[in-house]
């Protein structure tokens, strides 16, 4: 497989899982509205699903709009720089924003996730292994790092201007 299909499978796979990610969430809240005011007996486990969902969401939905180039960004500075200037805070940024995603998000989710497990702690309503719901840590700090250093790989690909020599 190219590299560009496996990008395309990945941004498939991540784009396939927020949107389910949000559907659930969506419908977890729906029926804990509903079991409150409607029925009178609130249930007891969609309050700590809908956290654990959010947890999962933020952290895949941060990586989408890192490749969507979605986050907020003041570039007041950066545009009064001349193009090569301009590509090297582009490329420090990059290199700077995998590397946070590499070394906190992923190795420190990682061990965190090691841990938990470990030590078999579990969550009170739905009893599931936390070690599960922080893993949304590293897999989203890995997504986010492939994608913060996708646009060096697509530059590095494309043939240099007169303007960058």
């Amino acid at each position: 497989m190219s590299a560009g299909g496996i990008r395309r499978a990945v941004d498939r796979t991540l784009d396939t899982a927020v949107i389910l990610l949000m559907a659930a969430l969506v419908l977890d809240v729906l029926w804990q509205v509903a079991t409150r005011y409607l029925l009178g007996a609130p249930s007891s486990w969609t309050e700590e699903l809908a956290t654990f969902l959010l947890i999962w969401l933020t952290l895949l939905a941060a990586a989408v709009a890192l490749r969507d180039h979605a986050h907020l960004g003041i570039d007041y500075l950066t545009s009064k720089l001349p193009r090569s200037g301009r590509r090297r805070v582009e490329t420090f940024t990059c290199c700077a924003v995998a590397a946070f995603c590499a070394i906190v998000l992923t190795y420190g989710g990682s061990t965190l996730v090691l841990r938990t497990l470990s030590l078999e702690q579990s969550s009170p309503a739905l009893d599931i292994p936390m070690g599960y719901v922080y893993l949304a840590l590293p897999l989203g700090g890995l997504c986010a790092a492939w994608y913060s250093v996708q646009p060096l790989i697509a530059r590095r690909g494309a043939p240099r201007e007169a303007s960058d020599l």
